[in-house]
C-alpha cells in the first residue's frame, strides 16, 4: 500500500502516529472499493441479496442506484476511521484477499438463512497477509464458560500448532477463544481474531490488551464497518469467516447450545475437517462435543492434541511418523501360545480339555503351556480350570512385528510342533505372522 496521507479535512493528520497504516490512493478514489465500503455500512453482512446483486452487477452500479436513499452514508468517513485505527481495507479484487472465502458463495442455503456468502470487504489490523493464512491455519473454538480442563487443552493445542508454524484463528471471546489466542502468542506464532463488531471496537472490553497484542503480530479482522458495535446476531454471521479462514476447525468444550457449534456447522458445509476434543462424560461443557461425535461420526474426528490435528489437516508427506508404542503383555509370544490365550473366555474359567478341543492341541501340550503363562501372570488356576488375568486380557500391540499380519489358511492345530515350546517371550522366534492383535475370544464367551 501507498503511504499517501488521506485527503481528509475532518481532523488532524495522524500520519505520524506509530502503527498507522495509510490507505492506498485506490482506497479513496476507486468507485468499486468506495461502493463496497458504503454498501457494507448500509446493509451489513446479514443481507445476502445485496451481496448477490454486487456479484451480478458490480458494487459501483448497485451503490449508484441506492446512493440517493442513503445521503448520510459517506465511505470516506469509514476509510478515515479505519486509517486512524491502523486498519486497512481488503477487497475481493485485492492480492491479499483469501480465495478460501469465495467458497462461502458456493454453499447452498437450506432455507434457514444460515448461508450468507462472501463478505463485501474485510477490515484488517495487523501484519498478517490474509491470502497466505488459510493453507497453514487452524480454527480453535469453544464455549465461553470453559472449565480449567478446556482452557488448558485449548492453550496447549494452540501453542503446539503455533510452534509448528500454524496460525490459530478464533473469535477473541472469553473462554476457549482467548485461551487459544494466548497459547499461539506464547509460542510467538501468528493468531487471527475475527470480531463481530468493528476492528476499532474491542470486544469484550476486558480483552483490549489481548486484541492489541494480536494486532501487533497477527491480525484483527472484521467485515462490519469501523465503529460498529457487536450486535448479537453478528456473532453467528462472523463464524462463517472464522471457519473459512483455516484448513479445519477444532472444538474444545461446547454445551448443547454453544455458539461454537455454529462455527462447526459452517466448517462442515465447507467440506473441511471438524475435529473435536472429548471431555468428561459428566461435564455439561463437553455435551455438545460428545453429541457431534455421536450424531456426525462420519464427519467428525476425535482428537486429543496437536499431533492428531496435524494428521488431519497437514499436507501429504509433511508428517513425522509417530514412535511405536511399547510392547504389550502378549507381544513376543509364539503363535500357538497366543491362540491358546485367544481361546480362553474373557472372564469365566475353562478346563484343559475344552481348551485342547478349541485349539486342536493335545491336552498335555495345553497344560505345558499354561504353567509358564501362570508364572508370567497372564492366566491363573482357579476352581473350574484356568482363566485370564487382567494382564492376560490386555490386547497386543498391533505395531509389534509379531502381531502385524493376518494368517491365511493356517488352522489353530496345524503346528503341533510349536505347542511344546516354552511360552516365554523371544525376539528370536516370535512365531509366524497372523496372530489376532485384538486378543479377543473367538467364541464370544464371557
Amino acid at each position: 500500500m501507498s503511504s499517501t496521507t488521506p485527503p481528509d479535512a475532518r481532523g488532524a493528520d495522524p500520519a505520524s502516529a506509530p502503527g498507522r497504516v495509510a490507505p492506498g490512493d485506490s482506497d479513496w478514489s476507486d468507485p468499486e472499493r468506495l461502493a463496497r465500503v458504503a454498501l457494507a455500512r448500509v446493509f451489513g453482512p446479514e443481507h445476502r441479496r445485496a451481496a448477490v446483486e454486487v456479484r451480478r452487477r458490480g458494487a459501483s452500479e448497485v451503490w449508484n442506484a441506492l446512493r440517493a436513499a442513503h445521503p448520510s452514508v459517506d465511505p470516506l468517513r469509514d476509510l478515515d476511521a479505519a486509517w486512524r485505527a491502523g486498519a486497512r481495507l481488503v477487497c475481493p479484487q485485492d492480492a491479499e484477499w483469501p480465495l478460501e472465502l469465495d467458497a462461502l458463495d458456493r454453499l447452498r442455503d437450506a432455507g434457514d438463512g444460515s448461508v450468507i456468502g462472501t463478505p463485501l470487504a474485510l477490515w484488517v489490523r495487523g501484519p498478517v497477509n490474509l491470502s497466505e493464512l488459510p493453507p497453514r491455519a487452524v480454527t480453535v473454538v469453544g464455549c465461553r464458560t470453559a472449565t480449567s480442563y478446556g482452557l488448558h487443552l485449548a492453550g496447549e493445542i494452540a501453542f503446539a500448532m503455533a510452534e509448528q508454524g500454524w496460525a490459530v484463528v478464533s473469535g477473541a471471546a472469553f473462554g476457549i477463544d482467548a485461551a487459544a489466542h494466548r497459547g499461539a502468542l506464547a509460542a510467538a506464532g501468528p493468531t487471527v481474531a475475527v470480531l463481530a463488531g468493528g476492528v476499532d471496537v474491542p470486544y469484550p472490553t476486558a480483552h483490549v490488551e489481548l486484541l492489541e497484542e494480536i494486532a501487533r503480530t497477527g491480525a484483527v479482522v472484521s467485515e462490519v464497518s469501523p465503529g460498529t458495535p457487536p450486535y448479537r446476531r453478528r456473532f453467528l454471521t462472523r463464524n462463517r469467516i472464522i471457519a473459512a479462514l483455516s484448513r479445519g476447525t477444532v472444538l474444545v468444550e461446547a454445551g448443547h447450545r454453544s455458539g461454537a457449534l455454529n462455527t462447526v456447522a459452517h466448517t462442515r458445509r465447507l467440506g473441511r475437517p471438524v475435529m473435536v476434543v472429548p471431555g468428561p462424560v459428566t461435564s455439561a461443557m463437553s455435551a455438545g462435543c460428545h453429541r457431534l461425535l455421536r450424531d456426525f461420526r462420519e464427519q467428525t474426528v476425535l482428537v486429543t492434541g496437536a499431533e492428531d490435528i496435524r494428521e488431519e489437516i497437514a499436507s501429504i508427506g509433511s508428517l513425522v511418523q509417530r514412535p511405536a508404542s511399547g510392547n504389550g503383555p502378549r507381544d513376543g509370544l509364539s503363535e500357538a501360545v497366543r491362540e491358546l490365550l485367544d481361546a480362553m473366555p474373557a472372564r469365566a474359567a475353562v478346563g484343559v480339555s475344552v481348551l485342547a478341543r478349541r485349539t486342536g492341541l493335545r491336552p498335555e501340550a495345553v497344560l505345558a503351556m499354561l504353567g509358564p503363562l501362570a508364572v508370567e501372570g497372564l492366566v491363573e488356576n482357579v476352581a473350574g480350570g484356568y482363566r485370564l488375568t487382567d494382564l492376560g486380557r490386555a490386547p497386543s500391540n498391533p505395531s509389534h512385528p509379531a502381531t502385524s499380519g493376518r494368517r491365511s489358511g493356517t488352522q489353530p492345530g496345524a503346528a503341533h510342533g510349536e505347542a511344546d515350546r516354552s511360552p516365554t517371550r523371544s525376539t528370536a522366534d516370535p512365531g509366524p505372522d497372523g496372530e489376532n492383535p485384538d486378543g479377543e475370544n473367538p467364541d464370544g464367551e464371557t
